[in-house]
């Protein structure tokens, strides 16, 4: 998307000179010739970048005040003075205001065109760095072997560059952000804003406020506008994360904004025009929703546009290896502290599990264990330093307390009984795919399936991702 540059200068032949620069070069922009539209078209539109003349004249504010009260309601917006009676102290006192760079007219092209290229590469870097340290800890990849995440993945990379609306659907603690975000990744505004509004969380009464924002008061001596989500999210992608929980009164105005790529912030009347792409999450049943009346119809046919799920982590269980793994390498990295290995029956007992929590109750779960599993960084994390509810679902071949059983047993009935326990203990860890169990266990596909057969072990033969 091109960038939108406002240029503010009292001459129209500066004006249109700037403009015919920026414009050859693949800009977007807009002009103004005092204050007073100035901050009407940035405050209409949140620009890229503003190219602005110090002296204006019929104008109620100058440069140094325009600047100003651009710094104090998007300080993230970077500002290019320019002036033709500019004065060393003048360009110290644009830049201790919060301006990127001061240029002396009359100025060459190559110079301006440099300078803004500067300023908005300086602006995305800030920004990225900003997003850095907001977001340090949640995942950007769904990691995994199993057929439903690779299609899930496969889904992403065809959706995300095409621009359309996504709403993304699964179990809390699944993933489903994670999938937001490579969608944002793996799109043509990756370089732009990714923002966040979590519905869930959010007081009902705050919700215009933040996805609108609130209108500066007009005799200017009350709080300063602010940005809403859907403006701080211009030229990117805004996450409506667990939508369900937006108020019914806000799901009418939402969609009004979607249509119309517009919006008026809380107590304005100006029209704000925005270029967002929206994305969305829900743990509900949002058919359901809307025959309760708890969701507009109409906002999810907005919303839908493609539907993506991400499956729950009972649905997957051959990725919880993988994924174990990689939440102790980072777990490790971030608490400075060395990585415990993760033995092979721990992994299997994991694999046994419901984990209702998903994904996130396993990334806790791991934290937890470096930091309390008993035994030095040396000693593997064995299924008896797992917590009792996790413990307990493990395989019964992986039990340490069925040795008095076996005793009991006539030598052919004791092998009948560890084959079973140890070929249903496999079968759950691959999620029931006959092919990867049989590779594991060193078997033929055919005598698996013999074996399973005359020891009475159901098995639904999943397939392996193509």
């Amino acid at each position: 998307m091109a960038h939108d540059i406002l240029i503010v200068d009292d001459e129209p032949d500066i004006r249109a000179l700037i403009e015919g620069i920026l414009s050859d070069e693949g800009y977007d922009t807009r002009v103004a010739q005092n204050s007073d539209t100035a901050l009407a078209a940035f405050r209409a539109r949140r620009p890229s970048l503003v190219i602005l003349d110090i002296w204006l004249q019929n104008s109620r504010l100058d440069g140094l005040g325009i600047l100003e009260a651009m710094q104090r309601e998007e300080p993230q917006v970077p500002v290019v003075m320019i002036s033709g009676h500019g004065t060393i102290e003048t360009a110290v006192q644009a830049i201790q205001q919060g301006a990127y760079d001061f240029i002396e007219k009359p100025f060459k092209s190559d110079r301006l065109i440099l300078i803004a290229e500067r300023a908005l590469e300086a602006a995305r870097l800030k920004r990225e760095v900003s997003e850095l340290k907001l977001r340090a800890g949640p995942e950007t990849e769904l990691l995994g072997t199993s057929s439903l995440i690779s299609q899930l993945r496969g889904a992403i990379d065809r959706v995300a560059p095409t621009g359309s609306r996504v709403l993304i659907s699964g179990p809390a603690g699944a993933g489903k952000e994670v999938a937001a975000r490579m969608i944002h990744a793996r799109s043509r505004r990756s370089n732009e804003p990714f923002v966040a509004l979590n519905c869930a969380t959010l007081n009902p009464g705050r919700f215009e406020e933040e996805l609108f924002g609130v209108e500066a008061a007009a005799d200017g001596q009350g709080a300063p506008r602010r940005a809403g989500v859907l403006e701080r999210a211009h030229g990117g992608t805004l996450l409506l994360d667990e939508v369900a929980d937006m108020p019914l009164e806000t799901q009418g105005k939402i969609v009004r904004a979607l249509q119309e790529q517009g919006f008026e912030r809380v107590g304005g009347a100006t029209r704000v025009k925005v270029d967002v792409r929206v994305l969305a999450t829900t743990n509900r049943d949002l058919a359901a929703e809307i025959t309760a009346g708890r969701f507009r119809e109409d906002l999810y046919y907005r919303l839908a546009v493609v539907p993506l799920r991400v499956p729950s982590l009972r649905e997957r269980r051959e990725d919880v290896p993988v994924l174990a793994r990689h939440f102790m390498a980072r777990s490790a990295e971030s608490s400075g502290v060395p990585a415990r290995e993760l033995s092979e029956d721990v992994l299997a007992a994991m694999q046994a599990y419901d984990w209702p929590g998903n994904v996130r109750q396993l990334r806790n779960l791991v934290d937890w264990l470096l930091i309390m599993a008993p035994g030095g960084p040396g000693e593997p994390i064995r299924p008896e330093m797992l917590p009792p509810e996790v413990g307990s679902a493990a395989p019964a071949a992986l039990k340490l307390d069925r040795s008095s059983e076996i005793m009991t047993l006539p030598l052919r009935e004791a092998r009948e009984l560890f084959e079973r326990q140890y070929l249903e203990a496999q079968l759950l860890r691959f999620g029931g795919n006959i092919s990867r169990t049989a590779n594991f266990v060193g078997m033929e596909r055919s005598a698996l399936h013999r074996k399973l057969k005359f020891l009475g072990v159901q098995a639904e033969d999943r397939a392996a991702p193509g």
